[in-house]
């Protein structure tokens, strides 16, 4: 598949085929002409009207006019002394997205860049050459600068990128060896390298992959819910259509569906339907629905400030239709780091709740029969016990990262950029809170079905059923105590890969 780039009608599907599936782009011939229109605006500028970013300086040295025979230097300059950032370097999924994104605002033709400059972008994508990003630098306001900047090294011919088996190598002679030609020899025009580093594209790349990716584990969330209902032998009578339409917040109805959905006819539950001495069940049970249901209408939110963002020009200053150059703070991120803060806290409270799940299935005194932590010999045995310290250490990191980013503002550029939106930040730990949710979820589903095989001669739902088959192609049922971490490994593996919901899909229809 061939991604068409024409600016607008970015999804958040393109961004993931192109960052973490590899696949080709091709600039529309509307998205060069587009270009080609904004770049003659730039170059009909007269001497005498500074143009910020054009003919003067940046940041807090905006009211610095810089000599016509100076302003390619001006755009090399900015990129070298830009390209700042520290640490270790982002993962190369998030490189892509962020070059692929840049590609995309200058192809709205709203940022005055010649079309050779997106070109440029896209024949390294195309190529696999993945700029040395490093992590820290961002602090999401007048884009993400530093980041930007270190991707556009490797369009001048300077710089590192990754090579084979992840090592760095010279971004010359990578593009030698890819047959694409630096484009130092060319230089940068006037606007260019300003239009290379002044977006959101980083905060907007990794929120576009972690909505991508929550989707689908709340939906696995629910499966795994659902197997915990099952082997802690608590009730579906709580997930009841008409029970959860009294309160008709549209998560909360999606997640109990796929609940009812994943438990139809279950032996199990049947079982205790009467002569059960317990009048309710847990919140961190009872409650599933809702708690699921509110990350949902969360994600729901999110995807909408990402859709529109996807849909929006980022740049600074702007050339307009009717050939103005105008300065604005549409690169500002706070749109895409609130929503990033916003996922990050209700993704950590699915953790939250999956951990209190896993801790009553390990627990003989709540777990309503099954051995101390599901141990094959407890004493001799310790089972899952360590497995529930890994959970809840991953749901005590997720809630130091629930911690807003996008409050902790600090001024920059001599006071010019007196706020700004850390959306970088908010980002990064965002991706993180999302690997420790899709880990918090390996754990209880290795508990639950080892807690539902637990419950024979009782029969699982079909759903259910599903589930544990699903896991027993990669990680052995019940027995005495073995090495866990390759087992938990396994499991996070599946959820990653789609497998467990592919598997329940099969016999439930297709879930929310």
């Amino acid at each position: 598949m061939t991604v068409e780039l024409d600016g607008p009608g970015v999804t958040v599907s393109d961004v993931v085929a192109v960052a973490r599936h590899r696949e080709p782009v091709r600039l529309t011939d509307a998205a060069m002409a587009r270009m080609a229109a904004a770049r003659s605006v730039v170059e009909e500028l007269t001497e005498g009207e500074p143009a910020y970013g054009i003919s003067t300086g940046f940041g807090a040295l905006a009211n610095t006019i810089i000599p016509a025979d100076r302003r390619a230097l001006l755009q090399q300059s900015l990129i070298r002394s830009h390209a700042a950032g520290m640490g270790p370097a982002v993962e190369a999924e998030v490189v892509r997205a962020m070059m692929f994104l840049r590609a995309r605002t200058l192809a709205f033709g709203a940022s005055g860049a010649r079309p050779r400059v997106a070109e440029g972008l896209v024949r390294l994508i195309n190529a696999g050459v993945v700029p040395v990003v490093p992590e820290h630098g961002s602090l999401g306001a007048s884009g993400d600068l530093a980041p930007l900047a270190h991707a556009a090294l490797a369009l001048i011919g300077e710089g590192e990128v990754l090579a084979a088996g992840g090592r760095t190598t010279a971004a010359a002679a990578a593009l030698a060896q890819a047959g694409i030609e630096p484009l130092e020899p060319l230089e940068l025009a006037a606007k260019e390298g300003l239009a290379l580093t002044n977006g959101t594209d980083g905060i907007l790349g990794m929120l576009c992959l972690a909505v991508h990716d929550v989707v689908r584990l709340l939906t696995v969330a629910d499966i795994v819910a659902a197997c915990s209902v099952e082997a802690l032998l608590a009730t579906d009578r709580a997930f009841a259509t008409d029970l959860l339409a009294l309160r008709p917040h549209p998560g909360q109805q999606a997640s109990g569906a796929n609940l009812r959905a994943v438990l139809a006819g279950s032996p199990i539950v049947a079982s205790h339907r009467s002569d059960d001495d317990r009048v309710q069940d847990a919140y961190s049970i009872r409650c599933t629905p809702q708690v699921h249901g509110a990350a949902r209408d969360t994600l729901h939110f999110v995807a909408g400030v990402a859709e529109r963002e996807l849909a929006s020009a980022i740049d600074n200053p702007m050339v307009l239709p009717d050939g103005r150059v105008e300065s604005c703070g549409n690169f500002h991120g706070a749109p895409v780091a609130l929503a990033a803060d916003y996922l990050a806290i209700a993704a950590a409270e699915v953790g939250a709740i999956a951990e209190r799940r896993l801790d009553r299935l390990l627990d003989p005194g709540r777990s309503h029969g099954l051995p101390p932590f599901l141990a094959h010999d407890p004493g001799v045995d310790s089972g899952l016990m360590i497995g529930q310290y890994t959970a809840a250490a991953l749901c005590a990191e997720n809630r130091r990262l629930a911690a807003p980013a996008a409050v902790d503002s600090l001024p920059t550029s001599a006071m010019q950029e007196d706020h700004v939106s850390m959306g970088w930040g908010a980002a990064r730990k965002l991706r993180r809170v999302v690997d420790n949710l899709r880990r918090i979820l390996a754990v209880e589903w290795v508990a639950a079905a080892r807690g539902i095989e637990l419950r024979a001669p009782l029969q699982p739902a079909a759903g259910t059923a599903a589930a544990v088959g699903a896991l027993r192609t990669r990680v052995p049922g019940p027995g005495p105590d073995r090495w866990l971490s390759p087992e938990l490994a396994a499991a996070e593996q599946m959820l990653a890969s789609d497998a467990l919901a592919a598997a329940v899909e099969t016999v439930t229809g297709r879930l929310a």
